[in-house]
């Protein structure tokens, strides 16, 4: 009888670990070159900040909620970038990747949602200065 029960917490372990998020390991579309393309595991609500080179990057937000991140405009070499919002957790929130002649950038970022009750009201951030010719878009 104990067997029985063990099997079948077993079972269930198995479909519960084999319904987890996967990261996808292939871009979802396209990457053209000079793109770098952040896809996310869950739609982010935003605003979300972007920080490429030490420099922030406006993301400007067309849906409510997206699950792509995509910069264009970026320059052949190595960049490092860092990601974060006050409604969203990224992980990775911060790394390097490179671009080479022709080719575009892919990465997947998990991503969860959280609500925190702040007290007061927070400070706005900065006007992001950006960079020449770098747009970046949150889109479905």
């Amino acid at each position: 009888m104990k067997a029985g029960r063990f099997g079948m917490v077993a079972a269930v372990a198995v479909m519960t670990l084999g319904c987890a998020v996967k990261a996808p390991s292939l871009p979802s579309r396209n990457v053209p070159p000079g793109t770098l393309l952040f896809q996310f595991t869950r739609k982010v609500k935003g605003p979300v900040e972007l920080t490429l080179d030490g420099v922030r990057v406006p993301v400007t937000q067309k849906v409510k909620s997206g699950q792509h991140l995509v910069v264009k405009g970026l320059g052949l070499g190595r960049h490092k970038y860092f990601i974060s919002g006050p409604k969203d957790a990224f992980g990775p929130d911060q790394g390097e990747f490179e671009l080479g002649l022709g080719a575009g950038a892919f990465i997947v970022a998990f991503s969860t949602n959280f609500d925190a009750a702040l007290y007061g009201k927070a400070e706005p951030a900065p006007v992001a200065e950006g960079l020449p010719g770098v747009q970046a878009t949150l889109e479905k």
